[in-house]
């Protein structure tokens, strides 16, 4: 806003500046040929039909707005390179060639040149801290000599047993039960409001007997166990397929990086998942991975009930996105959440693959 003021207040400037010059020609001109009450002849003389004073402010208009129109175009031939850097740097676009181009030395406005300087400094911090998280992210982490992951695995482990030997096998039962009492109630005729309420308890285990796959699906083991990245994502979609009555479409670019990237990027998979099936209620998901200018591109999209996400971070029992959310940013990702009240849902990770990190 300062800036389009400046710029107008030139082209003001310049305009005023543009009228006092035509008029001391003018005026040096009627001086010498002994003109007298010169600007009554500013009034008085007309050229079309026009007063000569007409055509002088014209002219200085015209003067001002060239000079401003002039002064936009400069600076946002200038600006536009800076914008670009600060909208790649926010995308998370860290490895992107255009963050490397400097100002060209025919800009001489010492204040676009420190702006390019900080942004360069910028994008080198961000640069530095990513690959430091990812670095620290691939150093296993003990605790009573096992790692946390190890942990974690055995107490998935035990509880995904320990729901389906009990809970699963359970609800399994109770569907057959309320299969047979639908069945006797249809063959005795009983009557309209216990076939009704017969249903609505099949329903209910029904829609229960689904989170407990869902459940299942999140808690089963996390790790790759050797196959590609590519591979975990398909086996687990297709799996997904036999169990859950919903429309899969995917596209999984296979990448060649790092393993402990590979390990996050999975377990997010799982949990994301595992939450579109238990909450968004979705006929159909998709699900892209992709490498785009050396960041990892993650899209998964559902056409479910959507949610408010502002609401979503303060929501008590919203664990699953915080725990994507810190898993992300904790290998230098980014996340960002699209959706709306029975609208969908499209949640986008970005991860810079940094050249520093190694691979396995």
């Amino acid at each position: 806003m300062m800036e389009k003021t400046s710029k107008a207040m030139l082209g003001l400037y310049s305009s005023i500046a543009m009228l006092l010059i035509l008029l001391f020609v003018l005026f040096t001109y009627f001086f010498a040929v002994g003109q007298d009450h010169w600007w009554l002849r500013l009034i008085q003389v007309k050229v079309l039909f026009i007063p000569l004073i007409i055509y002088l402010l014209a002219i200085s208009v015209a003067t001002g707005f060239a000079i401003f129109l002039l002064l936009s175009l400069s600076q946002k031939r200038w600006l536009t390179p800076i914008a670009e850097k600060l909208r790649l740097i926010a995308s998370g676009n860290l490895e992107s060639p255009v963050l490397n181009e400097n100002m060209p030395l025919s800009v001489r406005s010492k204040e676009l040149f420190d702006m390019d300087h900080d942004i360069h400094q910028i994008k080198d911090k961000l640069r530095d801290m990513s690959s430091e998280l990812q670095i620290l992210n691939a150093r296993p982490q003990f605790v009573d000599g096992q790692t946390k992951e190890e942990i974690l695995e055995n107490e998935r482990h035990r509880l995904a047993r320990e729901l389906h030997d009990s809970v699963s096998q359970q609800l399994f039962a109770a569907m057959m039960m309320m299969s047979a009492l639908n069945e006797q109630a249809i063959k005795t005729d009983a009557p309209e409001m216990q076939k009704k309420q017969l249903g609505m308890v099949s329903e209910i285990i029904n829609a229960s007997q689904s989170e407990m796959r869902a459940l299942l699906l999140h808690l089963r083991p996390v790790t790759l166990e050797g196959k590609s990245l590519k591979q975990g994502i398909e086996q687990l979609l297709k799996e997904l397929q036999t169990k859950i009555n919903i429309s899969l479409k995917w596209d999984i670019e296979d990448l060649q990086i790092p393993s402990s990237i590979e390990d996050q990027l999975f377990r997010v998979i799982q949990e994301l998942l595992s939450n579109t099936l238990r909450h968004a209620k979705a006929d159909e998901l998709e699900v892209y991975l992709n490498l785009i200018d050396q960041n990892i591109l993650l899209r998964v999209i559902d056409d479910g009930v959507g949610f408010d996400p502002e609401q979503q971070q303060t929501k008590a029992g919203s664990y699953g996105l915080l725990n994507i959310r810190e898993r992300i940013t904790g290998i230098g990702g980014t996340l960002k959440i699209i959706s709306f009240k029975n609208q969908g849902t499209s949640i986008e990770i970005k991860i810079p693959l940094l050249k520093e990190v190694p691979n396995k």
